[in-house]
Order: C-alpha cells, then structure tokens, then sequence
C-alpha cells in the first residue's frame, strides 16, 4: 500500500460506509485492482478506517447521543448477535473478504433487495431512534440483520436499514439508528481485528500508521458530508436509485471478473 491508495481507500470507505451499497465491498473491488486485497495489513487497514467514518455519528449527533441511558442499552442489545456472530465466523468472514465475486453477488441480491423495501414497508409507525416506542426485541431483531452484513457486499448499514423497516421505524429513523449502531459495532470489529493481527505476530510499521492516520481522517471528513446528503435525499426518494446502483455494480464487476481480468489475482 502506498499514500494515494490510502487516500482512495479512505475516500471510498468516507462516501459508502452510510449508503446501502457496501463500503466493505467497495473497498474489496478498489484493493483489488491496486493488487493489494490479499495483503494483511489491508485487510487491518479496511476494518480500521471505518473508525473515522463512524466518529462522524457522534460529531454531528453528539447531542442525541447523550441523551437517554435506555437507548444505550437498547444500542447494546443490537450489537450482541454481531458479537456472537463474529467470534463464531472470524476466520470465514475474512476468507470472504477476498473474494469480490462474492462482493459482486451481494450488491445483485442486496440491489434486488432495496428496490422493493419501500413497498414492503410503507406504514412506519415510530418516528424516533430514542423513542420508548422501540423495543429491546425490535433492537435485537435489528442486530441480527446487521449481522448479515458479514457477508462482504451486503452493507451494515443497508442490512440494519432494511431491518429498522421491517420493526415499523420510518426510513430516517431507521437510517438513524443504524448510524448509532455502527458505533459499538466497528469499534469491538477494530479491536478484534487488531488483536488478530497482533496474535498472528504482526507489528505496525511507521509508514503502516501514518497510513491508518491518514486514512481515519480523510473517512472521517468525507463521512461528515455523506450522512447529511444521504439522510435528505433518503427521506425524499427512497432506496430505489440505490438499488438500481447496486444491480448495475455487481453486474460490471462480475463481467470484468470473468471475462476481462480475475480480480482476485491482480
């Protein structure tokens, strides 16, 4: 890995960490084509970053976020299957974190997925991600479909979404929520991640840090400007676009995977 391709990776992990398309696969497809995907410290560098993005949440809802001890533990509740999930499925999960065919069969279903949820879910009933409306087994429903996001090209963010809806929050509640719940979640992903490679023997080189440095700040200032975007024009449009995004992307890269150049071996 060089500067640059940590900046682009940033860049890429700054705009898709929120929106329904998988910033974890984003990522994947961007790393292998600089021919880079199999390197460890890619892989520690991809998880790490999110970091930045996900500080974004507490900078622009710092307020809301210190506000009610019941949706901390409601937050709780939600990231427990996540916990459970990826202690059991650590070592699968990053076997499939090499493999952008699995990225690009994600985004075909997961694309399918998001221009019918409107319509599967059209009568929200509550309005507020703090709301004692939400029950502790809303929440943990909610957590169990982000948990399908360990599937790279699923998105956290699109499965919790999509599982906020099915538990009656309207769109921007449930986007909101989802936003809250990346906090727990990608800092125990962070720390579990680092301590692999820890255990595995790895030591963080200088240039290896500045990098992790450089690109926590550069997903941390895109992040800060894509959550604002997508909220307004998630509230006004719906998921359909994304969906569209998603067929067409997982498309392009199963036909550049199979009949252009295999990416997993760039």
């Amino acid at each position: 890995m060089n500067t640059l391709q940590a900046i682009i990776l940033a860049i890429i992990e700054g705009i898709t960490e929120f929106l329904p398309v998988s910033s974890t696969g984003h990522m994947i497809i961007a790393s292998s084509f600089f021919g880079i995907a199999h390197d460890d410290f890619t892989k520690l560098f991809t998880i790490v970053i999110q970091l930045g993005a996900i500080f974004s949440v507490v900078v622009l809802y710092f307020k809301r976020f210190f506000q009610s001890f019941d949706f901390y533990f409601k937050l709780l509740v939600a990231f427990i299957p996540a916990v459970v999930f990826g202690l059991l499925f650590s070592k699968k999960i990053d076997a499939l974190l090499e493999s952008p065919v699995t990225v690009a069969i994600s985004l075909l279903i997961g694309g399918i997925i998001l221009l019918k949820v409107d319509d599967w879910f059209a009568v929200p009933e509550v309005s507020s991600p703090i709301s004692k409306e939400i029950t502790y087994l809303q929440a943990f429903k909610i957590g169990l479909f982000q948990c399908l996001a360990m599937i790279p090209g699923v998105s956290r963010s699109g499965a919790s979404i999509v599982g906020g809806m099915s538990q009656k929050l309207s769109r921007t509640t449930a986007a909101e929520f989802s936003f809250f719940l990346a906090v727990p979640t990608m800092f125990g992903a962070t720390a579990k991640k680092c301590y692999d490679y820890y255990k595995d023997g790895y030591v963080l080189t200088h240039d290896q840090i500045n990098f992790l440095i450089i690109g926590n700040i550069v997903a941390f200032v895109v992040a800060l400007l894509a959550i604002k975007s997508f909220i307004g024009f998630l509230s006004r449009k719906g998921f359909k676009l994304f969906g569209y995004y998603r067929i067409i992307a997982g498309i392009i890269l199963l036909i550049t995977h199979f009949f252009i150049h295999p990416l997993t071996i760039i």
